[in-house]
């Protein structure tokens, strides 16, 4: 279904019924991204979004509207107009960015928060100037030359070194759901909505009440780490470590990470053990 929200035009897709469980892909990702999954989440009501500058949703040319709070006051808009008033936040990588920014500023719209392989972004002024170079550099190579070989580069990142081991028909369906995007788009996203770009959400990570799931891929060291570090600023968070797995877990380990997720929301933020 199409939603006009603030202004631009949303693809949202609703399956199943049950307590609402909104899911926010990564950067190149859509609403494709959580198919292989529905058959393992039948329990929820499950509200797929294509965010901002990706699969079928609008690419305005406006870069304020591709900045992370102005992408979450487009959700608070959107759960709305569903008329959700509390659901459960999944985002993996950047959709995680996305939630996290969503629960801080509207916390009284977040039941759980799931966060896959995300973090809280840059610490420093230092590190965000460099990485918004580094994300122009990328936008500018994109315009240029086009989607396909920018998602050549980037498939070859060491981040994805592990999907290179899984079937040729998941590699094909991830780099055919890639594929579909607009060089304009994607540009935006990394132009407006990229790590270095958001505000660093470090220090507001006490202040968060809201049970909270942190998922990591043992091979992916990187995030691991970060999720580490946020754990232990959380105060009502968990950390859960997935063996075999790298950054997309929802690919690698796909029956293991739905029934991580099924678990923590089933037992209302908790996990084994509590």
């Amino acid at each position: 279904m199409k939603k006009r929200i603030r202004g631009v035009s949303y693809h949202v897709e609703v399956y199943g019924e049950g307590p609402p469980l909104l899911l926010l892909h990564g950067f190149t990702g859509s609403t494709e991204t959580w198919y292989p999954l529905i058959p393992y989440w039948k329990n929820w009501q499950l509200v797929m979004v294509d965010i901002i500058g990706h699969g079928l949703t609008e690419c305005p040319d406006e870069l304020d509207r591709y900045h992370i709070e102005s992408v979450a006051a487009d959700l608070h808009e959107l759960l709305q107009q569903l008329e959700i008033h509390r659901a459960h936040v999944l985002g993996y990588s950047m959709g995680g960015r996305l939630a996290l920014t969503f629960a801080i500023r509207y916390p009284h719209r977040v039941e759980t928060l799931l966060l896959e392989s995300s973090s809280p972004g840059l610490k420093t002024e230092e590190e965000r100037q460099l990485r918004i170079q580094n994300d122009e550099a990328l936008a500018m190579e994109i315009e240029q030359y086009g989607v396909q070989a920018f998602i050549d580069k980037w498939e070859q990142q060491p981040l994805f070194a592990t999907q290179r081991q899984l079937p040729e028909t998941a590699r094909r369906r991830i780099r055919t759901e890639r594929l579909r995007h607009q060089a304009k788009g994607l540009a935006n996203s990394l132009r407006g909505m990229g790590t270095g770009k958001q505000p660093s959400w470090w220090e507001h990570l006490s202040q968060i009440k809201t049970p909270t799931l942190l998922l990591c891929g043992e091979l992916d060291q990187k995030f691991c780490q970060i999720a580490s570090k946020m754990v232990e600023l959380l105060p009502n968070s968990y950390m859960s470590k997935i063996s075999d797995a790298g950054h997309a877990i929802h690919v690698e380990q796909p029956e293991i990470f739905a029934k991580i997720i099924n678990e923590f929301i089933e037992k209302g933020g908790c996990v084994n053990g509590d």
